[in-house]
């Protein structure tokens, strides 16, 4: 016999059930940390496109911009965990958890990795009349002049700033920061030989390499870049490896059946042949499908945090 008592708790028993079962019940939004028109928005739009009609409810993406993409990422943290609040990052999500020594939020316990999106490799480059030949002998000038020598990323927790750091690890060496307000005023200055050296993204840096603008050493990523007709760090006998991956994320708590039902909707977006074919003009990697997992992405963040911890600390940089 059901008491009365257990009679009234039945509705509230099975509600979460039922949302999980009617997921998704309205309009979804992804929140981009960084401008209109860059590559995370690009990344962003298409793969919301994708989801939409994977799930039967218009996605929707927002701009929310400021503090390194660490708004957008409090807003997800602090919305309701059921999956229709949702935030796309890259790689500075990562290096914020070090970067940012009081976050409102924990970016390991307030956000649910959903599975990676997408991977862009870096280009080690130099300007037109930089003396090296190869990038050993790149690492070789940087270990001899290091703080003589200029490297030139557009901000802290940035892609290009993060690769920079991992190239001055490997060479034992700093070289004399300088921060630009974008990339495209560095390529300006590399192309008329006043920035020494920089880590740029390869969108970023491919024209400028193809056209003898500017050199080209390396690419960051375990395997060359179709497109680009440079070789990878790795060929070359240095293990420098970064990829400006991104990933997507909700709010810590939502149910594993609604965490597996995004990334589910993630695979089938990142398998249209428009998505794959702009990312493909940007030099962008579709991420691979067993990275599309809630699981792999979360180890993956972890690692990443981990990686990159000791390199923001010794360097006594932080954004906060």
């Amino acid at each position: 016999m059901i008491t009365r008592r257990a009679a009234l708790a039945l509705p509230l028993l099975a509600t979460p059930a039922l949302a999980q079962g009617n997921f998704p019940n309205r309009p979804l939004t992804i929140m981009i940390p960084f401008a209109a028109g860059g590559p995370t928005d690009m990344i962003a739009r298409l793969m919301a496109e994708g989801m939409s009609k994977e799930l039967g409810q218009p996605v929707a993406a927002e701009n929310v911009t400021g503090a390194g993409g660490t708004i957008a990422a409090a807003r997800v943290a602090a919305s309701r965990p059921d999956g229709h609040t949702l935030l796309i990052h890259h790689i500075g999500l990562a290096a914020a958890a070090t970067l940012y020594r009081q976050l409102p939020f924990s970016i390991e316990r307030g956000l649910a990795p959903l599975g990676l999106v997408s991977h862009t490799g870096m280009t080690l480059v130099a300007r037109p009349d930089f003396p090296a030949n190869d990038l050993r002998g790149y690492i070789a000038l940087l270990r001899e002049r290091g703080d003589a020598l200029n490297l030139g990323h557009s901000g802290l927790g940035g892609s290009n700033q993060l690769c920079g750091m991992l190239l001055q690890h490997a060479a034992g060496r700093s070289a004399t920061t300088i921060v630009f307000r974008g990339s495209a005023p560095a390529m300006t200055e590399m192309m008329a030989g006043r920035l020494d050296i920089s880590c740029e993204q390869a969108t970023v840096a491919a024209p400028f390499v193809r056209d003898n603008r500017i050199k080209g050493y390396a690419v960051t990523l375990p395997e060359r870049i179709p497109g680009l007709d440079l070789p990878t760090a790795r060929e070359q006998g240095v293990d420098l490896i970064m990829s400006a991956w991104h990933g997507l994320y909700a709010a810590a708590g939502t149910p594993p059946e609604i965490q597996a039902r995004l990334a589910q909707a993630m695979r089938a977006a990142l398998r249209e042949e428009r998505l794959r074919a702009r990312y493909a003009e940007t030099l962008t990697t579709v991420a691979a499908e067993n990275e599309v997992n809630p699981d792999y992405h979360a180890s993956f963040l972890a690692s990443e945090i981990t990686r990159l911890r000791p390199l923001i600390v010794a360097a006594g940089q932080y954004a906060d």
